[in-house]
């Protein structure tokens, strides 16, 4: 059974204070790093400072609009600005990305691109350069419904010391976390799961992480 106080249940992590609707954020999963992550089904990559509008701002040599990743059903295209080569080949408009894929962007930005669990569609963008975003983080996700932390080496986020799994998902407009046990979301006590905001801290039996707006 769920129990949180209403403060709570209104809560709508997906908006912010001014009524705009969020589309990413920074999770910082205590021991074990950060992670910038996209809520929507098409993300911009780009140099970081740049005018132009960039989901994913990159410290390198890359235009400020240089290739852009949308989710398409199941599948991940990647749509070509400017110069983008995926396994080594030159993108000339839009490409498929497969799990493994590697991308590079301009002379030096290279990227792997995966999909590492089987029933979810949140891929996961790891910089195979020295490149990084700006703030700096470990990873890229590209979340779909759900998002999964945990000790398996399928999971989107790589917790191997965790004792279970802890998924962040979506569900009409609203983001939750769910995790077996007695949970401490902004120090207010739920069982095994409650809707989190782009501000939050989450406290679990074996793990802690928070939430950071952009």
């Amino acid at each position: 059974m769920i129990w949180f106080t209403s403060d709570l249940r209104k809560t709508n992590p997906m908006d912010r204070s001014n009524g705009h609707k969020s589309e990413r954020f920074l999770l910082w999963v205590d021991g074990i790093g950060g992670y910038w992550v996209c809520l929507r089904d098409e993300v911009v990559l780009g140099q970081a400072g740049a005018s132009a509008k960039t989901d994913v701002p990159i410290l390198g040599d890359v235009s400020g609009r240089h290739a852009r990743i949308r989710r398409d059903g199941e599948g991940y295209l990647i749509e070509a600005f400017r110069e983008v080569r995926v396994d080594g080949r030159r993108v000339e408009h839009v490409a498929m990305l497969n799990h493994g894929c590697r991308v590079q962007l301009g002379d030096a930005v290279r990227l792997l691109f995966r999909r590492p669990h089987a029933l979810s569609a949140t891929a996961r963008l790891d910089f195979l350069s020295h490149h990084r975003t700006e703030p700096t983080v470990d990873a890229i996700l590209l979340m779909a419904d759900t998002c999964v932390l945990g000790p398996r080496p399928h999971s989107h986020v790589v917790c191997r010391d965790w004792a279970s799994e802890v998924v962040l998902y979506r569900h009409e407009g609203q983001l939750y976390l769910r995790s077996p046990g007695r949970l401490e979301i902004d120090g207010i006590h739920v069982n095994d799961r409650g809707p989190i905001g782009l501000d939050s801290r989450v406290v679990g039996p074996h793990f802690s992480l928070s939430l950071e707006a952009l």
